[in-house]
């Protein structure tokens, strides 16, 4: 018999399965039948809806017939169900609201339903994610990664899936090298005493910029043999340059540590792109005296045309590797040193066809794995006006985003709490209410749908958005504190009203939408169940009396909040987002 963390689907997937076998002699996987329940167009048709064409495929008969059919013999129908309705092709079924509620609601208070198994067997996964260059600002854009990967690791760990999480920072290339040249050779500013990470990527701003505009002049070719000569330096690690390397890299990684910080971010493993780079060049070489790739005009590669991913170049005529070469390098080192059966990449959709290419390389070298490694690619966030860039500078730079937030915060939100509260009260909320804007912002967008960046929509309490979450969470915080329950709760709830309902219904979904969030690498599942969980409780709360009902009504609407309130802030976390207790 098929089991599961949704009980009420598992019951009547049973059920369903049995009846057809009875009816038809007709074996159907319980496991599927879970998976086609939906919910019916309005509350008179019922709670759950569950579709019949597919059955009627296979019996080569009319779903409403189908239907009629298994609703003549109730036999074996769980007793959380309280009635069947045939409308058309579908099977409604109406759930006895209080018999859930005596049950889920204690397992949601003491933390059990947020304990279950939701995967089987799951494979050791390693979810790559957050791989900022050094030498460049951090902005606003960067946040999708960094929010997106962060969910995914949570999300995966929560459905008891083994997960590593991992970076990969840029700390080589022409980014570099361009940083550099301009660093030494025409800086006029002194470093900063703060934030040098920041200043660096501004630099490098200039440093393209110059170059473009000596494009054509009689500046170019120096130019080129300069930052040719900075890479050598980088790559043989000795040098006036590779010293100057050594010592901005760590500006760079202060500024990464800032971020992570801030954001509550830890990775498991860093990798960076200098420890693969001489080696992932040597392991081509190797490959290429196996007579696997092919040599043109001093350029190592292999044409790949039969799998309409073109020419995949691996070594420069120069002699260095591409970004191909060192992502072949890093599979092969994450699948050798964690012993992992998955590998997940969170980059941007640009990269899609330069992942084809590297997992059509390693299955070419032989190398097994190549099919457990994954694409998660997104879209990009942009400006009102426009897409950012580093290299022209139009970006929103993240240190200053998050200062300038968290003061629009302290004072269009909790000024009124500056006498009330304490100063580290104020900023630790304050932190919180960004933290939860730009977590709940980056994540709310399907991953394939482009962002449009606008901080003050992203901070309204009355739409979709982190903060109206966590007014919801701080809300019913307040309530439960003012007016503490028994401290049993109740074995026989009594909820009549329609809004109670909803809200009962709505606690069931947590854990197959977190189940669903993770199977399809899709946090904005999780989010839209948090939105409209805080939306029926606000509904909820306008609409029942709480505080001044009945003693028995009372502990049971208590008890009801409060398991909103829990399962509001076990969302929130796994969006890395804290829920205040009060704002």
């Amino acid at each position: 018999m098929f089991t599961s963390h949704e009980k009420i689907r598992v019951s009547l997937s049973n059920f369903i399965s049995h009846k057809i076998f009875k009816l038809y002699e007709l074996e159907l996987d319980p496991k599927v039948i879970y998976s086609s329940f939906g919910p019916t167009p309005s509350k008179e048709a019922g709670d759950l809806a569950f579709p019949l064409f597919e059955i009627a495929k296979k019996l080569k008969s009319p779903p409403p017939k189908i239907a009629q059919e298994l609703a003549k013999d109730l036999e074996g129908l769980p007793d959380i169900i309280k009635s069947i309705k045939v409308i058309g092709p579908y099977l409604n079924f109406f759930v006895d609201h209080e018999k859930v509620a005596s049950n889920l609601i204690p397992q949601i208070i003491s933390g059990d339903f947020f304990k279950l198994t939701l995967t089987e067997a799951p494979p050791k996964t390693m979810i790559e994610y957050s791989q900022p260059n050094t030498h460049k600002e951090l902005h606003v854009g960067h946040m999708r990664n960094l929010c997106y990967g962060n969910a995914l690791v949570n999300i995966h760990r929560y459905c008891s899936i083994p997960t590593l999480s991992s970076t990969f920072p840029g700390d080589v290339g022409t980014h570099v090298a361009k940083c550099l040249w301009f660093y030494k050779n025409h800086n006029t500013e002194e470093v900063p005493s703060s934030q040098k990470g920041a200043w660096l990527g501004r630099l490098y701003s200039k440093a393209h910029n110059k170059l473009e505009d000596e494009r054509g002049s009689e500046k170019e070719e120096s130019n080129r043999l300069e930052l040719t000569k900075i890479l050598h330096q980088l790559e043989k690690k000795e040098g006036e340059y590779f010293d100057l390397w050594v010592k901005t890299r760590e500006w760079s990684i202060e500024q990464m540590n800032d971020v992570y910080s801030w954001a509550n971010v830890k990775f498991d493993h860093w990798y960076w792109e200098s420890e693969v780079d001489s080696p992932s060049v040597e392991l081509i070489r190797e490959y290429h005296k196996k007579g696997l790739f092919k040599e043109d005009k001093g350029c190592i590669g292999i044409d790949l045309s039969d799998d309409n991913l073109g020419f995949c170049m691996l070594i420069k005529t120069d002699g260095n590797g591409l970004y191909a070469t060192k992502d072949i390098e890093l599979a092969r080192r994450k699948f050798k040193d964690h012993k992992i059966e998955k590998s997940l990449y969170v980059v941007d959709k640009r990269q899609e066809h330069h992942f084809k290419q590297v997992f059509k390389v390693l299955e070419l070298m032989g190398f097994e794995e190549a099919k457990k490694c994954h694409h998660l690619p997104y879209d990009f966030v942009e400006l009102p006006d426009g897409a950012m860039s580093s290299r022209k500078g139009n970006i929103v730079p993240l240190q200053a985003l998050i200062t300038q937030m968290t003061e629009m915060i302290k004072t269009e939100y909790l000024k009124k709490y500056i006498d009330q509260w304490p100063q580290e009260t104020i900023e630790a909320t304050a932190k919180m209410i960004a933290e939860g804007a730009i977590k709940y912002g980056m994540n709310k967008i399907d991953p394939h749908k482009k962002i449009v960046f606008d901080m003050k929509d992203w901070l309204k309490l009355d739409g979709e958005s982190g903060p109206y979450i966590q007014y919801t969470h701080a809300r019913i915080f307040s309530l439960v504190r003012k007016n503490p329950r028994s401290e049993l709760i109740p074995t026989t709830m009594s909820f009549s009203a329609t809004q109670e309902r909803d809200l009962i219904l709505k606690l069931i979904e947590f854990n197959l939408t977190v189940e669903e969030s993770c199977r399809f690498y899709k946090p904005s599942l999780l989010t839209s169940y948090l939105y409209d969980l805080s939306r029926l409780f606000n509904s909820f709360y306008a609409e029942c009396p709480v505080a001044s009902a009945e003693t028995e009504v009372k502990n049971s609407r208590l008890a009801l909040c409060e398991s909103v309130a829990l399962t509001l802030k076990t969302g929130l976390s796994l969006l890395g987002v804290q829920a205040p207790e009060q704002m």
